[in-house]
């Protein structure tokens, strides 16, 4: 599968795979362990997680077993979106890269502009003190690239009024349906590149006639059709998967969407619960 040989660049200066290995509500344990097993085996060659999965332990050894060199691996991680305090933040740090125990990470990310129990709240202070920790620990090279989760453009335009260093990723809900396209635009004309997490809605997009069709055209599946979507729009999807048929299928997107597809699918946007 070619596509997972292919990589996005980012404004650090380093390469990130273009489809990425989702882990979020995989358990700690077996299961975790077994599913990035497989995404390896397979080929994907980013895998994404974070300190509040509860995972990262399984994430790493997973990683560290597959006999995939330690280089050709893309990690992500991010810091709990309640913490922000400089001081949490380097503790966080220390616990990720511990549990992971993979060297380097390679993109650390603040996992939301708000603690997850009081969303929307302000805590713009708060963001600007953690992302000096992130900015100090790139400079130290502990962390290649840095970014955010969640964010939209009031939250980047905070951030950019304290810190120095300009998110290289933001990863934000993103699926048929659910573009964010004022935060899309506004990530794309800064070099942030933008992640899309649940690019199948939590599967809500699977049942959709619509999709079917389309994707039907091209002997693919609506998953893979989802997915395929992301990248025409310079969006990385970041699909989950514990099933091995389906962590195999949603990377086989080696086909290109016609413009009148495409088309059909941007009107869509807002029409797609």
């Amino acid at each position: 599968m070619p596509i997972l040989t292919e990589t996005f660049s980012l404004s650090s200066g380093h390469a990130i795979p273009k489809i990425g290995f989702g882990t979020w509500q995989i358990p700690e344990g077996a299961e975790a362990y077994d599913a990035v097993a497989e995404a390896l085996r397979v080929g994907y060659r980013h895998i994404d997680s974070a300190l509040a999965y509860g995972n990262e332990r399984s994430v790493g050894r997973a990683i560290r077993d597959s006999g995939v060199p330690r280089e050709e691996v893309y990690i992500t991680t991010k810091l709990p979106a309640e913490i922000k305090d400089a001081k949490g933040a380097r503790e966080a740090f220390e616990t990720s890269a511990a549990n992971l125990d993979l060297g380097v990470v390679d993109l650390w990310l603040i996992h939301a502009p708000w603690p997850w129990q009081d969303m929307g709240s302000d805590h713009r202070a708060g963001n600007i003190e953690v992302w000096k920790v992130f900015e100090e620990l790139h400079a130290a090279g502990r962390v290649r690239s840095i970014g955010v989760s969640n964010f939209d453009v009031e939250d980047l335009e905070s951030l950019a009024s304290g810190t120095e260093v300009t998110p290289h990723v933001n990863q934000i809900r993103w699926f048929i349906g659910n573009t964010q396209p004022e935060t899309t635009a506004y990530c794309q004309d800064h070099a942030i590149l933008v992640e899309g997490y649940s690019p199948l809605a939590t599967g809500k997009l699977l049942e959709d006639d619509r999709l079917a069709g389309i994707a039907g055209k091209y002997g693919k599946s609506v998953a893979q059709l989802s997915i395929r979507y992301l990248l025409e729009k310079d969006v990385l999807p970041l699909p989950k998967s514990v099933t091995p048929e389906r962590i195999a299928a949603n990377a086989q997107l080696d086909f290109d969407l016609d413009t009148d597809d495409v088309a059909v699918l941007d009107q869509l946007s807002n029409a797609v619960d």
